[in-house]
């Protein structure tokens, strides 16, 4: 199967399984976990940690999609959405059992870390994390005229909000975005 099908029936999968499908849904979950396992067995290998470990960072990240699945956005790709978890998942184990770099050799250690499942991923969720903190009028006007360039008056013509509601949406929107940055809330 190529990652463009996997990520086609993936993304299938979670949508079917929010609209109500619970076969798809558990066929979902069956299928996460076998690829999470593979995931994290390979990243906890470099750490001389084993299947166990592994293992239950596997149902953290099942429990975490299927809690959390009202935060995935239909319109953005599902994989990086699951791996992003997986990603603070694993981070979050590895601080809590104090597992450091100086552990394994830099090679492999760059080879965790550098992983393109990362890349633009983390910032995107931490993004998705943030804006899901706002009011719903602050969350579309951010989302029409700072993630997709729309002007004013576009963006008051899509929400059905006044230019200068829009105005102050964004500017509240962004004012307490900056003060969550600030605090460093995340995930």
């Amino acid at each position: 199967m190529t990652e463009q099908s996997s990520e086609y029936e993936l993304r299938s999968l979670m949508c079917a399984g929010l609209d109500g499908d619970a076969d798809a849904h558990h066929r979902l979950l069956v299928d996460l976990s076998h690829r999470l396992r593979g995931y994290f067995r390979s990243r906890l290998l470099q750490f001389h940690r084993g299947p166990t470990e592994a293992e239950d960072l596997v149902q953290e990240v099942l429990l975490a999609v299927h809690t959390r699945r009202d935060t995935y956005d239909r319109s953005q790709p599902f994989t990086p959405w699951l791996y992003a978890i997986a990603r603070y998942k694993l981070l979050d184990y590895l601080r809590r059992t104090k597992v450091s770099f100086r552990d394994i050799p830099a090679d492999d250690a760059e080879h965790l870390i550098a992983q393109n499942d990362v890349d633009g991923v983390e910032s995107a969720y931490d993004l998705d994390y943030l804006l899901a903190t706002l009011q719903p009028k602050a969350r579309r006007a951010i989302r029409y005229m700072k993630l997709q360039g729309l002007s004013v008056r576009e963006t008051a013509a899509k929400t059905g909000m006044s230019e200068s509601a829009v105005k102050v949406s964004v500017h509240r929107g962004l004012k307490a975005l900056s003060a969550l940055v600030k605090k460093g809330n995340k995930p």
